[in-house]
């Protein structure tokens, strides 16, 4: 039986992890090594770390955990979780584990918007996030491309990292207020369907034949969970701009009694600096429950 099981080993469940460590804890991390910025060549915005491969902050990080005693590491998919007479189990790599409480932190997972040549561009020179790769693009020519109404967001923010076109893409239509904010903050409409993005930046190939090469593209995701279960314990869910979420109070708790989630399956929107702060307080939130389980 151990004390908790936390799914998931990026971020957000190594932060977790650490606390429940450092409390004496007997906890399994379970983790299928996808995690979502595994596309990214560099991870910035998290102090200490700028400009570091993920994979390395990770890493490292991992190896700092492993030195405590009560923790075990499990290389594999967490299949299925269910409610138990005394707490939790969980079926991975061909195993039932038990345990006390639930720590879920697996993340989600993007749906980029169908465009060829996008996909492979994916955390190289198109993203999502500018405040974790706008500053990169040196000030150079940048694109939105348009989904949705979310889209009007990440229009108005990049003109403080280049020149921004707003690729429209028949996708969303601003009205006149919203074109006149865009115009202030200097953006460019472009209402031509994008066809295809090629090039070693990107590329965009527009229907009417055009193209107009950009050093960055930045589009919004679709999300969800990368995991069901937190479907299978019926933990709340709530809708966010860009997809559900779990819903938790302010100690990370979710719906269900004695599961904790954190990281960006509990949030809106993420990062890797939320995603750290998030696991250091369910960390907490799940020694504390341990503690008072019987107050």
């Amino acid at each position: 039986m151990f004390d908790a099981i936390i799914i998931g080993g990026s971020y957000a469940g190594l932060s977790a992890a650490l606390q429940l460590a450092r409390a004496r804890q007997k906890i399994l991390v379970i983790d299928n090594a996808m995690p979502r910025n595994r596309f990214a060549a560099h991870s910035h915005g998290f102090i200490t770390q700028d400009g570091r491969p993920p994979g390395e902050i990770s890493h490292d990080a991992r190896l700092q955990l492993m030195k405590y005693p009560t923790v075990r590491w499990l290389d594999a998919h967490a299949e299925q979780a269910s409610k138990t007479a005394v707490g939790f189990s969980i079926q991975a790599a061909g195993q039932v584990f038990d345990t006390r409480r639930i720590v879920l932190a697996m993340g989600v997972s993007d749906e980029l918007p169908e465009i060829a040549g996008l996909k492979e561009r994916w955390g190289r020179s198109v993203f999502h996030c500018p405040y974790c790769h706008g500053y990169e693009l040196e000030r150079g020519n940048i694109g939105v491309l348009g989904v949705s109404a979310l889209s009007m967001h990440h229009a108005l923010m990049l003109p403080d990292w280049g020149r921004t076109t707003f690729f429209l893409n028949g996708a969303f239509e601003p009205d006149e207020g919203q074109l006149a904010q865009l115009d202030r903050r200097g953006v460019a409409i472009e209402r031509s369907r994008v066809e295809r993005i090629s090039g070693e930046r990107a590329d965009i190939h527009l229907a009417d034949g055009r193209i107009i090469p950009l050093d960055g593209l930045f589009t919004a995701t679709a999300t969800r969970p990368a995991s069901p279960l937190a479907e299978q314990l019926g933990c709340a869910m709530e809708e966010g701009p860009m997809g559900p979420f779990i819903r938790t109070n302010e100690m990370k708790e979710t719906s269900v009694p004695g599961v904790i989630a954190c990281g960006d399956v509990a949030r809106a929107v993420g990062s890797v600096t939320l995603a750290v702060g998030d696991g250091a307080m369910a960390g907490v939130s799940t020694h504390r429950s341990l503690m008072f389980a019987d107050a």
